[in-house]
């Protein structure tokens, strides 16, 4: 299998959508931010794994590395959810990710700290 897309991704959450459309909120802004506390609570989940099992498992043990991936992918599709709910394109993420990135890169942590202080 290939990498996912975030196009890809989003597809995916609207067909699981459509197929749950009478028992699901839709994809609007005011449920965005449920996408969001579900989020939340699927990273609780790959917490509790890390917690309970470690890292090393994580590492060696492929049915404890396959329930972490698990997790991992719930945490995405809920964060798609979300992405979804307020209307945030592909390609408007992926623009915002990759200048997000680059700021990232192309500054220091000292530099961070300063933007911070009083």
């Amino acid at each position: 299998m290939s990498e996912l897309k975030i196009s890809d991704m989003l597809a995916y959450q609207r067909a699981l959508l459509e197929r749950h459309k009478e028992e699901w909120c839709p994809h609007e802004p005011q449920y965005g931010r449920d996408s969001l506390l579900w989020m939340i609570d699927e990273i609780g989940e790959v917490i509790a794994i890390i917690k309970k099992k470690g890292e090393q498992a994580i590492m060696e043990n492929p049915h404890v590395r396959a329930h972490f991936a698990e997790e991992c992918a719930d945490v995405m599709m809920y964060f798609v959810d979300m992405l979804d709910c307020f209307g945030i394109t592909p390609e408007e993420f992926s623009a915002a990710y990759e200048k997000k990135a680059q700021s990232n890169l192309s500054r220091s942590w000292e530099e961070n700290q300063t933007l911070y202080e009083d």
